[in-house]
């Protein structure tokens, strides 16, 4: 073929640039104050499929809908005059009369990688009381749903991807493992190499100052559940002046590495299991699936190891494969409520039918009943791949399994392995653990539950630590599940709601159970 000439080369990168950045959901450069924009505020329609899809959420109580808007926030917040944006909003405007009014209360429901937008709605009962006198507002933080999805796989090559082995025994598997991963990470760089720099949770939080600037208030009032607990704390070391009243609740510890990180949570999600079996055969009814807890959790050992040797049948022509079942009893451990389910779908496992356990882990993979995925696995992975600095080899993975096995036998092996998860990631790992420090903030409202298999209870303590000597002060929840508040334990809703609606602080050390 010939040779494009110089100026059909200039041509086709220019196009290829504007490819990228409108995949990336990128703007032109601008002049404008960004702190001075104006929201359009509409009724919200139907969540992406990159947000979950869906229909459009149901009107409020008393027939208001929801509203959804875009702030325009910089790609590269090192040129905030350069390309822009769009971070997609919304809101419930709050219940109350106006001069009752707080300002808003902008929530980020974790992941990393979930949207707010799809979520908020979701759970929006449960947040009625703050409602009375706050507008509530969540948001997709950039890379997620509709504000500049990162893109990877397709559907269909994420049904493949979802079905590889997560535990490799041998050199062969391991290699694959390692292969797939590779091959899903350069799909992302492909896909989404504009934005993948720029979604930090630095970046986040600076994406929230601007939000709070463009609502109209003095202070970010807030509400972080999970990895929000981490991104709430940013925010407070890189904006102490500007925290208004805040709750961390389901928190992540601020002081570990990727690894560290990891290992806790083997630990966490191996006592919410041993939970799950206590609580099974203590019921006087019989458990169905075991004699006692240990034979619970033998029975779930033996499923797990014969599925590594030949899946069952789950869901049309896909099978439930150990990784998948081990993904899926993962998913029903975050809440209490789930734990009915978690019986159900052991029973039909035991008689060679994966179709519950498969659901659960579609859930967790955000895969929709018409096989749609959202983003939140791309998004998941670019963010805590921008954030975390450590990188992992096979053979240091392989150094650390006596560790992960002893402190889960279960669930060990799989949260170790996942540590190869940012091999060959296109973007280097910002830090080995966040900065969370700010002094000179406002109380943050700190809950820990001593149940909790995502965020260990530990973490809380860790996190009060590292706000520094009068801002952190924690409430401890004796529950199980994935943080406190959605637990509707009167305690906590009431030590909660008591501190965003009036300001007072709970005393430090406040128990709930």
């Amino acid at each position: 073929m010939p040779t494009p000439s110089r100026l059909r080369v200039a041509a086709l990168t220019a196009i290829a640039l504007l490819l990228a950045c409108a995949l990336a959901g990128c703007a032109d450069s601008q002049d404008e104050d960004l702190s001075a924009q104006k929201l359009s505020w509409k009724d919200c329609p139907a969540p992406s499929p990159a947000e979950g899809g869906g229909d459009a959420p149901s009107p409020l109580p008393g027939g208001e809908e929801w509203q959804c808007a875009t702030l325009k926030a910089p790609l590269d917040w090192a040129k905030p005059k350069g390309d822009t944006i769009g971070i997609a909003l919304i809101r419930a405007r709050t219940s109350g009369p106006a001069n009752r009014r707080i300002g808003s209360l902008v929530f980020n429901f974790g992941g990393p990688g979930g949207s707010g937008v799809s979520t908020l709605p979701a759970f929006g009962s449960d947040y009625a009381k703050l409602r009375t006198r706050y507008d509530l507002v969540s948001f997709d933080p950039r890379g997620v749903g509709r504000s500049a999805p990162v893109e990877c796989l397709n559907d269909l090559q994420l049904d493949v991807y979802f079905e590889q082995d997560g535990t490799p025994d041998d050199s062969a598997e391991r290699a694959k493992l390692l292969d797939n991963t590779k091959e899903f990470n350069a799909a992302c760089e492909e896909n989404s190499q504009k934005v993948l720099p720029h979604v930090r949770t630095t970046d986040a939080a600076r994406d929230m100052d601007l939000m709070r600037q463009v609502l109209g208030d003095d202070k970010l009032h807030y509400f972080g559940i999970s990895y929000g607990t981490e991104l709430g704390g940013v925010y407070a070391h890189l904006f102490p002046k500007h925290v208004g009243r805040a709750v961390f609740d389901g928190v992540v510890d601020p002081t570990q590495n990727s690894e560290q990180g990891s290992l806790g949570q083997a630990r966490g999600f191996q006592l919410a299991l041993d939970n799950f079996a206590e609580d099974c055969t203590s019921q006087p009814t019989d458990c169905p699936v075991g004699d006692t807890a240990q034979d619970v959790k033998d029975r779930i050992a033996k499923l797990l190891a014969d599925l590594d040797r030949k899946p069952i049948p789950g869901i049309g022509q896909r099978v439930l494969t150990q990784t998948a079942a081990t993904n899926g009893i993962a998913q029903a451990l975050y809440s209490k409520d789930f734990w009915e389910y978690l019986t159900e779908g052991l029973e039909q496992a035991y008689d060679g039918d994966g179709r519950v356990l498969m659901v659960l882990s579609d859930s967790m993979n955000g895969r929709s009943e018409n096989g749609e995925y959202s983003n939140i696995t791309a998004a998941n992975i670019s963010i805590n791949c921008a954030d975390d600095k450590p990188r992992y080899t096979t053979a240091a993975v392989e150094r650390r399994l006596p560790e992960f096995r002893a402190a889960s036998p279960l669930f060990g092996d799989f949260l170790a392995w996942s540590l190869l998860t940012c091999t060959d990631w296109a973007v280097a790992g910002a830090a080995d653990h966040p900065d969370v420090s700010a002094a000179g903030s406002a109380p943050i409202l700190v809950v820990g539950n001593t149940g909790d298999p995502a965020t260990p209870y530990e973490g809380a303590r860790k996190m009060v630590e590292a706000l520094g000597r009068g801002v952190g002060v924690e409430l401890t929840y004796k529950g199980q599940g994935h943080g406190a508040y959605d637990s509707k334990n009167k305690c906590v809703q009431d030590a909660v709601n008591g501190y965003l609606l009036t300001g007072k602080v709970p005393a430090a050390g406040t128990v709930c159970s």
